[in-house]
């Protein structure tokens, strides 16, 4: 993406990327330093990642737990500050193991700096994990 990309337009990108399963090239629209934060995590699973190296860590196996199939319902806000915006949607598709129904509300505070991730706060709903079966540490859609 290009230095200039709007953050909303970045945040759809990203959302391809996620449904084609190319985490590679998710993982590419991150800055180097770039911050994931996990405000409802639950004990045990991480809070913040910090770096693009950490944030690849912990998506690489996500396609091998769940197979998204879309994000419906997708509202993008823009704030006061331009760079940031806030994004609410659903992740549908299937628990890979077992292939049971996955289904997350997601809200993310999302700023973007030179057209990457800066700073990225997934809100997800711990409880599916267990619902659903998963136990890995990649857990975010978004």
């Amino acid at each position: 993406m290009l230095a200039n990309t709007r953050p909303a337009e970045l945040y759809r990108h990203s959302l391809r990327l996620l449904l084609d399963k190319d985490i590679d090239a998710w993982v590419g629209l991150w800055a180097e330093d770039g911050v994931m934060e996990f405000p409802f995590a639950p004990p045990g699973r991480p809070r913040r990642l910090e770096g693009k190296g950490a944030v690849a860590d912990y998506m690489r196996d996500y396609p091998d737990h769940v197979d998204l199939h879309g994000f419906p319902d997708l509202r993008i806000h823009e704030t006061a500050d331009a760079a940031t915006i806030v994004a609410e949607m659903r992740g549908v598709g299937r628990v890979v193991k077992g292939g049971g129904p996955f289904e997350m509300t997601y809200i993310a505070v999302v700023t973007v700096r030179g057209g990457r991730f800066a700073v990225y706060r997934d809100y997800w709903n711990p409880l599916v994990l267990q619902q659903s079966g998963l136990d890995f540490a990649g857990s975010s859609a978004s």
